[in-house]
């Protein structure tokens, strides 16, 4: 496993050298995200009417344009159902959602075998026990910094940025980094 956290504040994302975690993190043309503790720090907040909001960390979804942008797929797949959830959804062209979802795994073998995809394609980041047999199953497997034990346990990765503050920039990183493409997002935005 590939543990960031040990980074200082201020860091850049680590560099992975790990020549067995490159070669599953260069297969990936799919990642699929749960949003709770994922996209969001798991908090929920809801006013006097029953209407929900949550924070959705700026970065994490231009981290998600950039990964789409240079041919990655991104899938919501969340236990809970939300219109906030599809309304960020929508907001960052991913056209993928699944809410309401009781058993991730199924879902999961459903999607792969509508596109055509083997697991080791795939990338998945959780951070709750519900997420362990998407993590289990994936070709990169994924923790927030902040997740139970158990999924940080099996996971390959563990971010060093916490679900809704940063993990999801850092995992569209690594994967961009791993797979060579980092250069050309340098390019296209001039930091090279």
């Amino acid at each position: 496993m590939m543990v960031c956290n040990r980074l200082k504040r201020g860091t850049m994302v680590k560099e992975v050298t790990e020549e067995r975690l490159l070669m599953k993190i260069r297969k990936v043309k799919l990642l699929i995200l749960d949003v709770d503790g994922v996209l969001t720090d798991g908090r929920i907040v809801m006013d006097d009417a029953g209407l929900e909001s949550k924070q959705f960390d700026v970065r994490d979804g231009h981290g998600l344009k950039i990964l789409m942008r240079f041919g990655i797929d991104v899938v919501l797949l969340t236990g809970r159902r939300s219109r906030v959830v599809e309304h960020r959804a929508a907001d960052l062209g991913i056209s993928e959602v699944h809410q309401g979802i009781l058993n991730k795994a199924e879902v999961f073998a459903e999607i792969l075998k509508r596109r055509d995809m083997s697991p080791e394609e795939t990338a998945c980041v959780g951070d709750d026990v519900v997420d362990i047999p998407l993590l289990r199953r994936a070709g990169f497997s994924v923790a927030v910094a902040d997740a139970v034990p158990e999924a940080r346990k099996i996971a390959d990765y563990v971010t060093q940025h916490g679900g809704g503050r940063g993990a999801v920039r850092e995992v569209c990183e690594v994967i961009l980094k791993a797979q060579n493409r980092w250069a050309d997002v340098a390019a296209r935005y001039e930091f090279a």
